[in-house]
Protein backbone atom coordinates (compact mmCIF):
# COMPACT_ATOMS: atom_id res chain seq x y z
CA UNK A 1 0.00 0.00 0.00
CA UNK A 2 1.34 3.42 -0.93
CA UNK A 3 1.07 5.57 2.16
CA UNK A 4 0.77 9.34 2.17
CA UNK A 5 3.00 10.72 4.91
CA UNK A 6 0.99 11.23 8.12
CA UNK A 7 1.40 14.63 9.78
CA UNK A 8 2.99 13.77 13.14
CA UNK A 9 4.54 17.09 14.20
CA UNK A 10 3.80 18.47 17.64
CA UNK A 11 2.13 21.52 16.08
CA UNK A 12 -1.39 21.20 14.72
CA UNK A 13 -1.45 20.88 10.91
CA UNK A 14 -2.56 23.92 8.98
CA UNK A 15 -5.69 23.97 6.86
CA UNK A 16 -3.48 24.00 3.78
CA UNK A 17 -1.63 20.89 4.95
CA UNK A 18 -4.88 19.08 5.68
CA UNK A 19 -6.39 20.09 2.34
CA UNK A 20 -3.30 18.86 0.49
CA UNK A 21 -3.34 15.59 2.42
CA UNK A 22 -7.00 15.00 1.57
CA UNK A 23 -6.37 15.74 -2.09
CA UNK A 24 -3.84 12.92 -2.26
CA UNK A 25 -5.93 10.35 -0.42
CA UNK A 26 -7.50 7.38 -2.18
CA UNK A 27 -8.82 4.22 -0.57
CA UNK A 28 -6.73 1.19 -1.46
CA UNK A 29 -8.31 -2.21 -2.06
CA UNK A 30 -7.06 -3.38 1.33
CA UNK A 31 -8.54 -0.37 3.06
CA UNK A 32 -11.92 -0.82 1.36
CA UNK A 33 -12.10 -4.48 2.32
CA UNK A 34 -11.01 -3.89 5.93
CA UNK A 35 -13.43 -0.97 6.24
CA UNK A 36 -16.41 -3.16 5.35
CA UNK A 37 -15.40 -5.67 8.02
CA UNK A 38 -14.95 -2.96 10.64
CA UNK A 39 -18.34 -1.42 9.84
CA UNK A 40 -20.00 -4.78 10.41
CA UNK A 41 -18.08 -4.85 13.70
CA UNK A 42 -16.87 -2.09 15.99
CA UNK A 43 -16.12 0.64 13.45
CA UNK A 44 -18.22 3.79 13.15
CA UNK A 45 -18.56 6.46 10.46
CA UNK A 46 -19.56 9.98 11.48
CA UNK A 47 -20.45 13.06 9.47
CA UNK A 48 -20.58 16.72 10.42
CA UNK A 49 -21.57 18.25 7.08
CA UNK A 50 -24.91 16.68 6.23
CA UNK A 51 -23.40 13.47 4.78
CA UNK A 52 -21.06 15.15 2.27
CA UNK A 53 -18.02 13.64 3.97
CA UNK A 54 -17.48 10.98 6.63
CA UNK A 55 -14.69 10.01 9.01
CA UNK A 56 -13.89 6.59 10.48
CA UNK A 57 -13.85 6.39 14.28
CA UNK A 58 -12.44 3.21 15.77
CA UNK A 59 -11.60 2.18 19.33
CA UNK A 60 -10.73 -0.92 21.33
CA UNK A 61 -9.90 -1.81 24.91
CA UNK A 62 -6.30 -0.74 25.59
CA UNK A 63 -5.59 -3.67 27.90
CA UNK A 64 -7.15 -6.48 25.88
CA UNK A 65 -6.97 -5.33 22.26
CA UNK A 66 -4.48 -2.46 22.20
CA UNK A 67 -2.09 -4.33 19.89
CA UNK A 68 -4.96 -5.16 17.53
CA UNK A 69 -6.04 -1.51 17.37
CA UNK A 70 -2.49 -0.51 16.47
CA UNK A 71 -2.62 -3.00 13.59
CA UNK A 72 -5.90 -1.57 12.33
CA UNK A 73 -4.50 1.94 12.74
CA UNK A 74 -1.59 0.87 10.55
CA UNK A 75 -4.02 0.06 7.74
CA UNK A 76 -5.53 3.56 7.89
CA UNK A 77 -2.53 5.55 9.12
CA UNK A 78 -2.31 7.61 5.94
CA UNK A 79 -5.88 8.79 6.59
CA UNK A 80 -5.13 10.16 10.06
CA UNK A 81 -3.50 13.30 11.44
CA UNK A 82 -1.91 11.70 14.48
CA UNK A 83 -1.43 8.65 16.65
CA UNK A 84 -4.21 6.79 18.49
CA UNK A 85 -5.30 8.56 21.67
CA UNK A 86 -6.05 7.12 25.10
CA UNK A 87 -9.64 7.49 26.29
CA UNK A 88 -9.72 7.01 30.04
CA UNK A 89 -12.42 4.76 31.44
CA UNK A 90 -14.64 5.53 34.41
CA UNK A 91 -13.18 3.81 37.46
CA UNK A 92 -14.02 3.80 41.14
CA UNK A 93 -11.69 3.46 44.13
CA UNK A 94 -12.67 -0.17 44.59
CA UNK A 95 -15.16 -2.86 43.71
CA UNK A 96 -17.84 -1.20 45.80
CA UNK A 97 -17.08 2.39 44.85
CA UNK A 98 -19.94 4.42 43.44
CA UNK A 99 -19.83 6.48 40.30
CA UNK A 100 -21.85 9.59 39.46
CA UNK A 101 -25.36 8.89 38.11
CA UNK A 102 -25.40 7.85 34.48
CA UNK A 103 -21.75 6.72 34.47
CA UNK A 104 -20.61 3.11 34.36
CA UNK A 105 -17.24 1.49 34.93
CA UNK A 106 -15.43 1.21 31.63
CA UNK A 107 -11.89 0.27 30.73
CA UNK A 108 -9.31 2.54 29.16
CA UNK A 109 -9.60 2.52 25.38
CA UNK A 110 -7.39 3.45 22.46
CA UNK A 111 -9.06 5.36 19.65
CA UNK A 112 -8.13 6.81 16.29
CA UNK A 113 -10.10 8.97 13.88
CA UNK A 114 -9.47 9.55 10.20
CA UNK A 115 -9.90 12.79 8.35
CA UNK A 116 -13.36 13.48 6.92
CA UNK A 117 -13.40 12.65 3.22
CA UNK A 118 -15.83 12.27 0.36
CA UNK A 119 -14.43 8.83 -0.50
CA UNK A 120 -16.11 7.48 2.63
CA UNK A 121 -19.53 8.86 1.61
CA UNK A 122 -20.52 5.68 -0.26
CA UNK A 123 -19.94 3.61 2.89
CA UNK A 124 -21.63 6.17 5.13
CA UNK A 125 -24.79 6.15 3.04
CA UNK A 126 -24.73 2.35 2.66
CA UNK A 127 -24.19 1.50 6.34
CA UNK A 128 -26.34 4.19 7.98
CA UNK A 129 -30.02 5.03 7.69
CA UNK A 130 -31.38 7.81 9.88
CA UNK A 131 -28.20 7.75 11.96
CA UNK A 132 -28.58 4.02 12.73
CA UNK A 133 -26.07 1.44 11.51
CA UNK A 134 -27.64 -1.08 9.11
CA UNK A 135 -26.51 -3.96 6.90
CA UNK A 136 -26.42 -2.75 3.28
CA UNK A 137 -28.65 -4.71 0.89
CA UNK A 138 -25.60 -5.10 -1.35
CA UNK A 139 -23.36 -6.47 1.39
CA UNK A 140 -22.73 -9.57 -0.71
CA UNK A 141 -20.84 -7.46 -3.26
CA UNK A 142 -18.80 -5.73 -0.55
CA UNK A 143 -17.76 -8.48 1.85
CA UNK A 144 -14.50 -10.26 0.99
CA UNK A 145 -12.42 -12.82 2.85
CA UNK A 146 -10.26 -10.06 4.34
CA UNK A 147 -13.35 -8.12 5.40
CA UNK A 148 -14.83 -11.22 6.99
CA UNK A 149 -11.62 -11.77 8.94
CA UNK A 150 -11.67 -8.23 10.37
CA UNK A 151 -15.37 -8.55 11.18
CA UNK A 152 -14.56 -11.78 13.00
CA UNK A 153 -11.62 -10.21 14.87
CA UNK A 154 -13.97 -7.44 16.01
CA UNK A 155 -17.09 -9.43 16.89
CA UNK A 156 -16.25 -13.12 16.60
CA UNK A 157 -15.72 -15.78 19.23
CA UNK A 158 -15.64 -19.55 19.64
CA UNK A 159 -18.90 -21.27 20.58
CA UNK A 160 -17.24 -23.32 23.33
CA UNK A 161 -13.95 -25.04 24.14
CA UNK A 162 -15.38 -28.33 22.90
CA UNK A 163 -16.88 -26.98 19.67
CA UNK A 164 -15.44 -25.91 16.32
CA UNK A 165 -18.45 -23.67 15.79
CA UNK A 166 -17.94 -19.93 15.41
CA UNK A 167 -20.03 -17.03 16.69
CA UNK A 168 -20.45 -13.55 15.19
CA UNK A 169 -22.07 -11.17 17.67
CA UNK A 170 -24.63 -9.25 15.63
CA UNK A 171 -26.96 -8.09 18.40
CA UNK A 172 -27.20 -4.55 17.00
CA UNK A 173 -28.74 -5.76 13.72
CA UNK A 174 -32.32 -6.83 13.04
CA UNK A 175 -33.25 -10.45 12.44
CA UNK A 176 -33.77 -9.69 8.74
CA UNK A 177 -30.27 -8.22 8.55
CA UNK A 178 -28.78 -11.20 10.37
CA UNK A 179 -30.56 -13.54 7.95
CA UNK A 180 -29.11 -11.56 5.03
CA UNK A 181 -25.61 -11.87 6.49
CA UNK A 182 -26.08 -15.63 6.94
CA UNK A 183 -27.13 -15.89 3.30
CA UNK A 184 -24.02 -13.97 2.20
CA UNK A 185 -21.75 -16.16 4.34
CA UNK A 186 -23.18 -19.12 2.48
CA UNK A 187 -23.15 -17.71 -1.04
CA UNK A 188 -19.81 -15.89 -0.83
CA UNK A 189 -17.83 -18.33 1.29
CA UNK A 190 -19.70 -21.63 1.46
CA UNK A 191 -20.18 -21.39 5.24
CA UNK A 192 -23.16 -22.97 7.02
CA UNK A 193 -24.53 -20.09 9.07
CA UNK A 194 -27.82 -19.41 10.82
CA UNK A 195 -29.28 -16.89 13.30
CA UNK A 196 -28.93 -17.88 16.96
CA UNK A 197 -31.42 -16.21 19.34
CA UNK A 198 -30.03 -14.57 22.45
CA UNK A 199 -31.82 -12.95 25.37
CA UNK A 200 -30.42 -9.50 26.10
CA UNK A 201 -30.28 -7.85 29.58
CA UNK A 202 -33.31 -5.68 28.76
CA UNK A 203 -35.33 -8.88 28.43
CA UNK A 204 -35.74 -8.73 24.66
CA UNK A 205 -34.36 -11.10 22.08
CA UNK A 206 -31.58 -10.39 19.57
CA UNK A 207 -29.59 -12.68 17.29
CA UNK A 208 -26.03 -13.83 16.86
CA UNK A 209 -24.74 -15.68 13.82
CA UNK A 210 -23.71 -19.27 14.43
CA UNK A 211 -21.33 -20.83 11.89
CA UNK A 212 -21.55 -24.59 12.14
CA UNK A 213 -18.53 -26.62 13.19
CA UNK A 214 -19.06 -28.49 9.93
CA UNK A 215 -17.74 -25.36 8.22
CA UNK A 216 -14.66 -25.16 10.44
CA UNK A 217 -12.05 -26.20 7.89
CA UNK A 218 -13.49 -23.91 5.23
CA UNK A 219 -13.74 -21.00 7.67
CA UNK A 220 -10.15 -21.60 8.72
CA UNK A 221 -8.98 -21.41 5.11
CA UNK A 222 -10.90 -18.17 4.51
CA UNK A 223 -10.25 -16.29 7.75
CA UNK A 224 -6.91 -17.80 8.72
CA UNK A 225 -4.61 -16.01 6.23
CA UNK A 226 -5.87 -12.60 7.44
CA UNK A 227 -6.09 -13.32 11.16
CA UNK A 228 -3.60 -11.21 13.12
CA UNK A 229 -1.40 -12.98 15.71
CA UNK A 230 -2.94 -10.96 18.54
CA UNK A 231 -6.40 -12.30 17.73
CA UNK A 232 -5.67 -15.99 17.14
CA UNK A 233 -7.11 -16.82 20.56
CA UNK A 234 -10.56 -16.14 19.07
CA UNK A 235 -10.33 -19.03 16.62
CA UNK A 236 -10.65 -22.71 17.61
CA UNK A 237 -7.49 -24.82 17.34
CA UNK A 238 -7.22 -27.42 14.55
CA UNK A 239 -8.96 -30.74 14.85
CA UNK A 240 -6.73 -33.49 16.18
CA UNK A 241 -6.46 -35.65 13.09
CA UNK A 242 -3.86 -38.21 12.15
CA UNK A 243 -1.63 -37.60 9.15
CA UNK A 244 -1.16 -34.41 7.17
CA UNK A 245 -2.47 -30.99 8.03
CA UNK A 246 -6.16 -31.14 6.98
CA UNK A 247 -6.14 -27.63 5.55
CA UNK A 248 -2.89 -27.96 3.66
CA UNK A 249 -1.12 -24.97 5.19
CA UNK A 250 1.30 -24.11 7.95
CA UNK A 251 0.45 -22.20 11.12
CA UNK A 252 3.08 -19.52 10.93
CA UNK A 253 2.74 -16.15 12.65
CA UNK A 254 0.48 -13.82 10.74
CA UNK A 255 -2.27 -16.30 9.89
CA UNK A 256 -3.73 -19.69 10.52
CA UNK A 257 -3.22 -20.95 7.00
Amino acid sequence: MDHVTTIQSTASPTRKQIAEKKRLLKLSREQREVLVGLLLGDGHLSTQDNSRTYRLVYSQSKERHGAYLERVYGVFQDWTLGWPVLVKGHKGAGDGAELPPGRFRTKDRLKFTTVAHGSLRFYGKAFYKGGVKVVPKGIGRLLTARGLAYWYMDDGSIKSRQSKGLILNTHSFTLAEVELLCKVLGSNFGLQAKPRPQTVPSGGQRHQIYISGRSYERGRKIIGPHLLPEMMYKFPPPRKLRGANPIGGDESVGGLA
